[in-house]
């Protein structure tokens, strides 16, 4: 932990390390710790400022994760955040009780009284609320600063002791100066110092990669997007060649893929290994519907193939992912946090495996990788590229997948991918793709009744993937491409667009 820092205390929210992000984009260093992390070692990290995440716990149940004892008179500035703010106030003598009404999605906070973490602010804005429980009586010192319909605490302080607590999330894009809110803890209130800088990780993650490995031999899972090229790049610039590189094709691509990251890899200077094994992985998939079940079985097989090619190398120790803190909080790597679901490269992977796990960009958040690339001189149509899952399109297929219905999807997607470059649109959407539906739906084409699938296009736009909102395309964009993949695609008869925000849903379908 850097002197002068921001430790974010994780009471098992979903959003913990989009507090931490936020902090970071201020180029001030951040550290998450669990909630159960000894006050000596909170201590030892000198912090500057301390945020207590939200949770879905009540802060009145028997088992409520709480803060260390002590934590109190460090004489350290404290934000709350939803939970937060409940353990802020049930710890210091208030009160906190189920709400009669729930408030979840965006609502109006309203400032009753000019304070430094609304420096600069409206007097009225939009936040972002997720709480069943609410403050019903304050604790000793501390005073009302804003109110909304439904939480009459919304935003309670002891500016005394610099004691803060917000009831909303000022951590999700959806609530309006959300990054100020936190920018006036972080400066006006903790007073902390500008020390966190890309370039700087960049030194201590090929340092630590160097450390880690000494003159053992590291074999990269590449897949070609963003993450794996960023952190196969890193690691060969601190390793050489003792990475070795390599892509499995488990022949759940989409079309073309294969070959354009042989060609951005090479062109980067990685001496990359192409691995088919597209057959094993079908088979293993054949018939299976539950996406929990094929994110694992991808994910061991992933694994039981990297091994495999292992043993043709000498010294091979090590297996370089490029897992990023989403991956990790999704699938509940953090303590106390509810499981989304299973990663192929977190959730699935085997309890034994013989190779260790070297992951440099597992603190990153997608767009502080984005930064890291073009830092390690990534080429921008590599670095833009938008995300692809490691299982591929078997969590884009609903329900037990077949080889015609891979070829379906990947006939609809490519048509959605290309006219959104032509029209101009791929660069402003965070990620876009075409999902297959296990159903069937009586349409009309050349007056002749037809009994075929359903595609759902799905295009979002975000910063971090913690987040994402749907993407409002052109009407005139989305009923060109639904006629080509109607006209084009033989087996697909109607086409649907996706406006789920996340939350609540997730970003993939699976």
């Amino acid at each position: 932990m850097k002197e002068g820092g921001i430790v974010v205390i994780n009471f098992g929210s979903q959003y913990v390390q989009l507090i931490a992000r936020r902090v970071r984009e201020l180029n001030v260093y951040s550290e998450i710790l669990p909630w159960d992390t000894p006050l000596e070692e909170i201590i030892k990290r000198k912090p500057k400022g301390i945020i207590f995440s939200g949770g879905p716990a009540s802060v009145y149940s028997k088992d409520a994760p709480l803060p260390p004892e002590g934590i109190y008179d460090l004489g350290i500035p404290i934000l709350g955040i939803c939970y937060g703010l409940q353990v802020l106030a049930h710890q210091l003598g208030g009160k906190v009780a189920p709400a009669d009404k729930h408030e979840y999605g965006r609502a109006t906070l309203t400032v009753l009284k000019e304070n430094k973490l609304f420096k600069g602010l409206p007097k009225e804005f939009q936040v972002w609320m997720s709480h069943a429980d609410k403050v019903t009586e304050l604790p000793q010192g501390f005073e009302v600063l804003a109110v909304s319909d439904n939480a009459p605490f919304a935003v309670i302080a002891n500016p005394e002791r610099e004691f803060y607590g917000v009831q909303f999330h000022p951590e999700v894009t959806h609530t309006q100066y959300g990054r100020q809110i936190i920018a006036n803890f972080v400066f006006e209130i903790a007073k902390a110092n500008r020390n966190w800088f890309m370039e700087n990780f960049v030194e201590e993650q090929i340092k630590k990669i160097r450390e880690q490995v000494g003159d053992k031999k590291v074999i990269a899972a590449i897949s070609g997007g963003v993450d794996s090229t960023v952190s196969a790049v890193l690691t060969y610039k601190a390793i050489g060649d003792n990475l070795i590189p390599i892509f499995i094709d488990h022949g759940l691509l989409r079309e073309g893929e294969r070959r354009e990251v042989e060609r951005n890899l090479k062109s980067l200077g990685l001496p990359l290994r192409v691995v088919d094994a597209g057959e094993i992985f079908l088979s293993r998939l054949e018939g299976v519907e539950d996406p929990e079940e094929k994110r694992k079985i991808i994910g061991h097989t992933f694994i039981e193939v990297f091994e495999r090619e292992a043993k043709k190398y000498e010294g091979v120790k090590f297996l370089l992912q490029g897992t990023l803190y989403p991956d990790v909080i999704e699938s509940a790597g953090v303590k106390g946090a509810a499981k989304i679901k299973s990663h192929h490269n977190v959730g699935g992977l085997p309890e034994m495996m013989n190779l260790k796990l070297l992951e440099p960009l597992r603190e990153l958040f997608k767009d502080e990788v984005r930064k890291l690339g073009k830092i390690l001189g990534i080429p921008e149509e590599v670095l833009g590229r938008h995300p692809f899952p490691g299982p591929g399109l078997a969590i884009r297929i609903l329900g037990p997948l077949t080889r015609e219905d891979l070829n379906l999807l990947r006939k609809a997607d490519k048509i959605f991918i290309e006219e959104l470059k032509k029209w101009g649109l791929y660069d402003k959407v965070w990620q876009a793709f075409a999902v297959l539906l296990p159903v069937k739906t009586v349409g009309v084409m050349g007056d002749v009744r037809t009994y075929e699938r359903v595609v759902a296009l799905r295009a979002v736009d975000s910063s971090d993937g913690m987040t994402a909102d749907w993407s409002k395309l052109p009407y005139q964009f989305l009923d060109h491409v639904m006629r080509r993949i109607i006209n084009e695609v033989r087996g697909i008869n109607r086409v649907v667009y996706d406006i789920t925000s996340k939350p609540p849903g997730t970003i993939e379908w699976e």
